[in-house]
């Protein structure tokens, strides 16, 4: 006769079918260990890919990531999760606890901060398209100013005459702002309670939904070496510009 199927406590047999193979509570228990080692250990966002190749083989990684979470939520330090990182953080309302005068300020310009809204927001994008939004000429040096923050990146180039590199934001940005995914940036209600927007904005003003942070778009090709030497980010031998 079979032996019967055992269950993880709090799993039911629908969830436990979806979810993949059961394993014993102790084995994941000492996977959960694991992965939390290994976040704490890490300065920056460490990914789920790397959390996985170093736990056992069938380990379900996001249900791992998303108990240590909730265990995580009502603590000093949170775990959080950028794009499909994951990261200790200090918890928001600690934050003033931990803030120190060394602490430097970064501070963009007006001029920044529009053009760091609409990368954001309709990303990928080309520098004439940021342009076309705002009316006004966007400097090399604003693009700059953004890129050495860690916060935007070129993603490609768009297939249209002349090639133009797109814009898009990192990972860094959505950790930086608490974001995790792109799809978690404020709405126009969000923007019009936090003072952001007007009250008289126009009836048809839509607020774009920016695709996955990695996902191509149908007309952008993807950043090639070449691609960064013609931008001046590599040499010829292809080692990183002063």
């Amino acid at each position: 006769m079979a032996e019967p199927q055992k269950y993880l406590p709090g799993v039911d047999e629908e969830e436990g079918e979806n979810d993949g193979p059961l394993i014993d509570p102790r084995a994941e228990q000492e996977a959960e260990r694991i992965a939390e080692a290994l976040v704490f250990a890490s300065a920056q966002p460490v990914s789920e890919t790397y959390i996985a190749s170093r736990l056992p083989g069938g380990t379900n990684v996001p249900r791992i990531m998303a108990r240590l979470k909730a265990i995580y939520a009502s603590r000093g330090v949170n775990l959080v999760q950028v794009a499909d990182h994951w990261a200790f953080r200090t918890a928001a309302d600690l934050s003033f606890v931990v803030q120190t005068d060394e602490q430097e300020v970064r501070k963009l310009s007006r001029a920044a901060l529009e053009v760091l809204a609409i990368i954001a927001y309709h990303q990928p994008v080309t520098r004439a398209e940021i342009e076309d939004i705002r009316g006004v000429q966007t400097s090399k040096g604003t693009l700059d100013v953004l890129m050495e923050a860690g916060w935007v990146r070129f993603r490609g180039r768009r297939r249209t005459p002349g090639r133009p590199v797109t814009f898009g934001t990192t990972r860094d940005f959505l950790d930086h702002f608490g974001l995790e995914e792109l799809r978690d940036l404020p709405g126009i209600e969000e923007l019009k309670g936090a003072g952001l927007l007007s009250g008289r904005v126009p009836s048809n003003l839509h607020i774009p939904v920016p695709m996955g942070d990695d996902d191509l778009a149908e007309n952008e090709d993807p950043i090639t070496q070449l691609d960064l030497e013609e931008l001046g980010l590599l040499t010829p031998k292809g080692e990183e510009a002063d």
